[in-house]
């Protein structure tokens, strides 16, 4: 039966993720070369751990640790200047901080190592953030199509994944 389930949550996250791209290969490799981006995330994948397992069971949404992001506001939107982080996290802290608006991966880096590099038909960009309390590395694998993956690497946390999109920022309406 695990299998099947499986194979169903497969077929659905990647529904959700053909229906909510957003970009074309011209945009996608601009937004990319512009370092111009935002990240929206879809689906959150925490590593698999036990005691996660049973609190994840408990959420009608989640399957084999795919954790559907729906209709959240959770995004990382990098431009030449800075990287802003608002993204969940699910999994083992092993240096937890007594600050809850520390859950979670929450940062805004105007110091950051920025790499975009093309590797057959997908993108590899990394982010390290130079200027913020705990060292951390974002890796995003990204298609021609704006859809992607990212990975966040968390010296104090367990790695944790998410699935979305890549867009155009949106601009801000000046009133």
């Amino acid at each position: 039966m695990k299998p099947l389930t499986r194979l169903f949550t497969i077929i659905f996250t990647v529904g959700a993720l053909h229906a909510s791209a957003q970009t074309d290969k011209e945009t996608t490799t601009r937004l990319l070369k512009e370092q111009n981006f935002v990240f929206n995330a879809v689906t959150a994948i925490p590593m698999a751990d036990n005691a996660l397992n049973q609190v994840l069971n408990q959420y009608p949404n989640s399957r084999n640790n795919l954790l559907n992001l729906s209709g959240s506001q959770y995004d990382v939107r990098v431009t030449k200047d800075s990287v802003v982080a608002y993204l969940p996290f699910y999994g083992r802290s092993f240096t937890p901080s007594y600050d809850p608006k520390d859950a979670g991966t929450k940062f805004k880096s105007k110091d950051f190592k920025y790499s975009a590099e093309k590797k057959k038909k997908n993108w590899v960009v990394t982010i390290e953030p130079n200027d913020i309390k705990e060292r951390q590395k974002l890796t995003f694998n990204i298609t021609e199509k704006g859809y992607a993956s990212l990975s966040v690497q968390n010296i104090n946390r367990q790695p944790i994944s998410f699935n979305g999109n890549i867009a155009e920022p949106k601009e801000k309406k000046k009133d």
